[in-house]
């Protein structure tokens, strides 16, 4: 029996995870007990031999938290790739090559979080938004500021969110524009290394909810010699690494052109690649840069909205998940409007349809589009919990003992668009309404770590 003294609380709710990739699993009446740490002690099926002994006694202890038939729990989502910087500039200049975009609209915006007024106001509205929308861990680009940086970690830390917050590393005068460049590879790592000590140190972080990041932007914004002091930060401190992989043909040219390599080579040359590492798009791979991820362990964060504007292809998501790399989710506001992983689990979807379908009709059907290319909406949505904290080497996005607590209730509201009909609907029915429909208004609780914070 467990000691209900150690327990904070224990939540009875028909309950939707995907443990296994390309599987649903719906547990009707699921009961999960959870510590004072908030996390996962134990769980537990209605027809289990202790099932209600342990409703009766949360009941008795007055820890029990009941979801009403007809709202659905689940694991939170999880945001691989958020530039919280660029919030105010969602939905804008969208019909820009990716160059274009980054110089006219990306980089001034940028440039103003040195300005922590400015920051404050920006980073406590993209937090409560994630929040809002259900991400309960989200993996952030910052900006070159470190004072601005160690704000957004500080707002994540306050709202509960579990967060990875990298300041940005970029310092090639020759790519970056000259009012928002690091200034020399001496500062950017003394920066850096700052940034870890400070975030880590925060007041309440005690625990690691929050994580510092380190992140250079892309290989066309670093020196050769920053990637590969970086890649030594990485090692030292063994950190979460993120950054862009691979985005467009501009940015895999580059690439090319300037070291004969690929990304993927040029990051694991310089000891950026770990087992927390998260490499956004990652468009164009070669044979060779899969076996380097799956060496390394390194994930990728899949961003198809914001792919199908700037990165010139369709990612191999269905090959990609068949080889065994691992692969979560990214909204990559604001490369795409939507802060809602929902709406990225299904453009994964979408995505994947139109690469296996073709897009030139003058082509026959056979000849058109890349057969077995699709993916479904429960691995869409694997990705987007599961899959997503596999790539951050987290315990998040399951249902499972020893695993955080972070979990969203799902309550249709008459506000929005979702709408289940119990007659009609099968649990799969159910689940791909809400990746399909489901929006902020549906959420109707949010917890991160065992706290309630919505």
């Amino acid at each position: 029996m467990i000691n209900m003294t150690e327990i904070q609380f224990g939540i009875l709710a028909d309950t939707f995870h995907a443990p296994v990739k390309g599987e649903l699993t719906f547990i009707p009446d699921f009961l999960i007990l959870v510590d004072l740490r908030g996390d996962i002690v134990a769980t537990f099926h209605s027809d289990d031999v202790d099932y209600s002994v342990h409703l009766n006694a949360l009941c008795d202890s007055l820890k029990l938290i009941t979801v009403e038939k007809g709202q659905y729990l689940m694991p939170g989502l999880v945001d691989l790739h958020c530039h919280a910087p660029q919030w105010p500039q969602a939905g804008k200049g969208l019909d820009l090559p990716l160059y274009d975009w980054l110089q006219n609209y990306t980089f001034p915006l940028e440039n103003r979080y040195s300005d922590l007024a400015f920051a404050e106001t920006v980073y406590q509205d993209v937090t409560r938004t994630l929040l809002a929308n259900g991400t309960t861990s989200a993996m952030y680009f910052a900006s070159i500021h470190r004072e601005a940086s160690e704000l957004l970690a500080n707002i994540s830390l306050e709202q509960g969110q579990r967060a990875f917050v990298g300041r940005i590393n970029m310092d090639n005068a020759e790519q970056c524009p000259a009012f928002y460049c690091e200034s020399s590879v001496e500062q950017s790592l003394a920066d850096t290394e700052v940034f870890i000590h400070n975030v880590r140190g925060m007041k309440g972080n005690e625990h690691g909810l929050v994580k510092p990041v380190i992140t250079p932007r892309f290989v066309p914004s670093c020196t050769e010699t920053l990637l590969r002091e970086l890649g030594k930060l990485v090692q030292h401190h063994d950190v979460h690494m993120q950054t862009h992989c691979s985005e467009s043909d501009w940015a895999r040219d580059y690439a090319l052109q300037h070291y004969g390599k690929s990304d993927i080579e040029i990051y694991a040359e310089a000891g950026l690649l770990n087992n927390k590492t998260v490499l956004a798009h990652s468009i164009f791979l070669t044979d060779n840069d899969v076996a380097v991820m799956k060496e390394f362990d390194a994930g990728i964060g899949h961003c198809p909205l914001s792919n199908m504007y700037f990165a010139n292809a369709a990612m191999h998501t269905r090959e990609l998940l068949d080889s065994g790399v691992s692969i979560g989710l990214g909204s990559d506001i604001a490369g795409a409007p939507s802060p809602s992983i929902f709406r990225a689990s299904f453009d994964a979807v979408t995505h994947s349809r139109v690469r296996e379908d073709g897009v030139d009709s003058r082509l026959t059907a056979e000849e058109r589009g890349v057969v077995g290319s699709r993916v479904s909406f429960i691995e869409a949505f694997w990705m987007a919990t599961a899959g997503g904290g596999r790539v951050l080497n987290e315990k998040v996005g399951l249902f499972e003992k020893d695993f955080h607590f972070d979990a969203l209730v799902i309550k249709p509201s008459a506000m929005g668009n979702l709408r289940i009909w119990q007659d009609m609907d099968t649990p799969r029915d159910i689940l791909e309404k809400i990746v399909s429909l489901g929006q902020s208004c549906d959420i109707d609780k949010v917890w991160v770590q065992g706290k309630q914070v919505r």
